[in-house]
């Protein structure tokens, strides 16, 4: 393998071969190379393992694997991946005769209740409980990597232990603490992720604060601040979707919805930049959306694209809007106990980042974080588009 790597691949690799540690926090900014430079380590380590080494790497749950940890493997690997060794049911892979990795979701009881291993990776272990975290790293063997964005403090900072507040790992004496920026990685990043990233710094103070410059911020004042994940939508239930449209710096959004009693199920379905509005009806097709009587939700302020949608076919409106019709929104979704499938990973990490904006004195005002908003969107078109159907069926009111 040919790999490109960055100073935060060395704090790593330095941390392994150092005798006296038995950890290794990764906290940083976003596009800084934690993930990627662990994945690289393990995968050597594992390639070059003289004597029998199982290495796991778990985060929340298996959906965002593939589309975090394992990508990352299998883009590491390169032309040396092997589809024919890739245990797509256990998801293990054997990187050489000693060296073996396998994949699992600490939301997996017995995996992470079950063997011992010799090496850990939690991946954004923020999202992983802290007894789940405790219990893989107790039936660790040789050291643990961590990564995570600093979006606000849990376990890692302290946790609590017989009613009392500990330090966590991050203070362990046995801890290396690597922090790292996308300024780390600028040497292998592309200039629009870089352009990307230093656009936002005086959009979203916090948002630089944690994602730009890794460090420690606070997610207060969130718009949803409770949800639960699920494996899927419910089986029965009032369906419906929200859309919301982007192109080139936001992504179209599609959600599907499902109401039973006071419960708010939701898919994601549709994340992308760059969509027409063929190609997102072309993509509704083939998710499934009927033609002519799905309900689907959209944006007021693109009525254009509404009109473009509706003539391939489909049963889309408008979902209504004017003065306070935001906050309105905002406050028909917080009715529903709200649920989001373990593969709306887009969404999910929104939702944990969607928040009120705070004012020059602190003060949360009833502005939105834009840059978390799409999902969320979606969502509350979706919500009230079907409150407005429900008051007045015949579109007549």
């Amino acid at each position: 393998m040919d790999l490109r790597t960055t100073a935060i691949y060395e704090r790593n690799a330095a941390a392994w071969l150092d005798p006296d540690k038995r950890r290794a926090c990764n906290v940083g900014g976003t596009s800084s190379s934690k993930t990627f430079s662990i994945m690289q380590l393990l995968i050597l380590i594992g390639l070059h393992a003289k004597n029998p080494i199982l290495i796991s790497v778990v985060s929340e749950s298996m959906p965002h694997l593939k589309r975090g940890a394992i990508r990352d493997f299998k883009n590491i690997m390169g032309a040396d991946y092997d589809e024919k060794k890739h245990n797509k049911t256990e998801q293990t892979y054997p990187l050489s005769e000693n060296g073996m990795i396998e994949f699992f979701g600490a939301d997996e009881a017995g995996k992470v209740k079950g063997p011992r291993r010799d090496i850990l990776f939690i991946n954004e272990a923020n999202n992983v409980p802290w007894t789940a975290a405790d219990g893989l790293d107790v039936r660790t063997r040789l050291f643990t990597f961590v990564d995570w964005n600093p979006t606000s403090e849990f376990w890692a900072y302290e946790y609590e232990s017989g009613g009392k507040s500990v330090p966590g790992w991050m203070h362990w004496w046995d801890t290396a603490f690597i922090h790292s920026t996308y300024m780390d990685a600028k040497h292998v990043l592309s200039d629009s992720v870089v352009n990307n990233i230093e656009s936002k710094r005086d959009k979203d103070p916090n948002w630089w604060n944690i994602y730009g410059l890794g460090l420690l911020g606070k997610v207060e004042g969130l718009v949803y601040p409770y949800f639960t994940q699920e494996d899927s939508l419910p089986e029965s239930g009032h369906e419906f979707y929200g859309l919301d449209f982007g192109f080139s710096t936001d992504p179209s959004v599609l959600v599907h919805c499902v109401i039973r009693g006071d419960e708010l199920h939701c898919r994601e379905l549709i994340y992308e930049t760059g969509m027409t509005n063929q190609a997102i009806a072309a993509r509704m097709k083939d998710l499934g959306v009927l033609p002519h009587y799905d309900e689907i939700f959209a944006d007021a302020a693109e009525p254009k694209s509404i009109e473009e949608i509706a003539l391939a076919g489909f049963n889309i409106k408008a979902a209504p809007k004017g003065p306070g019709s935001v906050e309105f929104g905002h406050q028909k979704v917080r009715q529903f106990k709200q649920f989001w499938t373990k593969d709306s990973l887009n969404c999910i990490k929104e939702q944990r980042n969607f928040r009120y904006i705070e004012d020059k004195n602190g003060k949360l005002t009833d502005k939105t974080t834009h840059e978390w908003s799409h999902g969320a969107d979606s969502v509350r078109y979706a919500c009230v588009g079907n409150e407005q159907v429900k008051a007045d069926p015949m579109g007549i009111g």
